[in-house]
C-alpha cells in the first residue's frame, strides 16, 4: 500500500520506490539474552522469524539499498555474545540481497561503532533521499536540510482494538504533519516488541509531541488496513 506518494508499506518496512531504498527500524537484535540475563526465560527465535519476515519482502522487493533506522541491537552500553552474533549474521544477509547498507543511530546503538567497523559500514545520526529525511526520532534533527517527508522509528506504534470481551495489538505505522512536514513514523521490525499502543500510552518520540488526532493508522496484519483517523478510533 502507498502510504505517500513514491513511498509503500511493505509489511513492517517502508519502500521508497524512486531510490529503490528499503527502510527497516527497530530491529532489537539480542534482546532475548538480555531477558534471559533479567530471569526471563525465552527461546532465542527473534533472529529467525527477523529473516522469515525478511524474505518474505524480498520476494516483493529488489532493493539496491537498505537503511536501517535505528536500534540495531538491544543493550545500550555494551555488545552481548547474541548480539555480536545476530548482528553480523543480519548485516551478511543482507548483503546478499542489496548493494549498500546504511546504518542510522538510534539511541540503543552506542557503541555500534564497533560493528560497523567490523563490517567495513559507516554510521550516520540521519540519511536524506531526495526529500525525504530519515531518522531514528528519538531526538530532533538539527540540519537545515529541505525535505517535505519525514520517516522515524523509535516510538514503535501499535494499538489495541477491542471487540466485545476480546481486545488484541496489533503494529501499525502512522501518518500526519510535523510542522510543515509530512511524517511517517515506522512499526518495531522486532518480533517481540509489539510497540506503544497510540491511543493511550504516552509517547517518547519529540516529534510525537503534537496533537495526534488527525494522524492516520495503518494497521499491519496479513495486509496493510487503513483504519484511518486516530480521533475515530477513540
Amino acid at each position: 500500500m502507498e502510504i505517500y506518494k513514491g513511498i509503500e508499506i511493505v509489511d513492517l518496512s517502508i519502500y521508497i520506490k524512486k531510490y529503490k531504498t528499503l527502510v527497516i527500524s527497530d530491529l532489537q537484535l539480542g534482546i532475548e539474552e538480555s531477558l534471559n540475563k533479567n530471569g526471563l526465560l525465552i527461546p532465542r527465535l527473534q533472529f529467525d522469524l527477523i529473516k522469515k519476515k525478511l524474505d518474505k519482502i524480498f520476494e516483493i522487493i529488489k532493493p539496491e539499498r537498505v537503511i536501517i533506522n535505528g536500534d540495531l541491537k538491544h543493550e545500550f552500553g555494551i555488545i552481548s555474545r547474541q548480539e555480536w552474533k545476530e548482528t553480523i549474521d543480519l548485516i551478511d544477509y543482507l548483503f546478499g540481497k542489496t548493494r549498500k547498507i546504511i546504518l542510522i543511530k538510534g539511541n540503543h546503538d552506542v557503541i555500534l561503532n564497533l560493528i560497523a567497523k567490523k563490517k567495513n559500514l559507516d554510521i550516520v545520526d540521519e540519511f536524506l533521499c531526495g526529500d525525504i529525511l530519515i531518522l531514528h526520532g528519538h531526538k530532533i534533527s538539527l540540519n537545515s536540510y529541505k525535505y517535505n517527508v519525514l520517516i522515524i522509528g523509535h516510538e514503535h506504534p501499535a494499538i489495541s482494538l477491542k471487540e466485545d470481551a476480546k481486545i488484541e495489538k496489533y503494529k501499525c505505522f502512522l501518518k500526519g504533519k510535523y510542522n510543515n512536514h509530512h511524517l511517517i513514523v515506522m512499526p518495531s521490525f522486532s518480533a517481540l516488541n509489539i510497540g506503544t499502543d497510540v491511543l493511550k500510552d504516552t509517547f517518547l518520540s519529540p516529534y510525537l509531541n503534537v496533537n495526534l488526532d488527525n494522524f492516520r493508522v495503518f494497521i499491519i496484519e496479513d495486509k496493510v488496513y487503513d483504519f484511518g483517523k486516530i480521533k475515530n478510533l477513540r
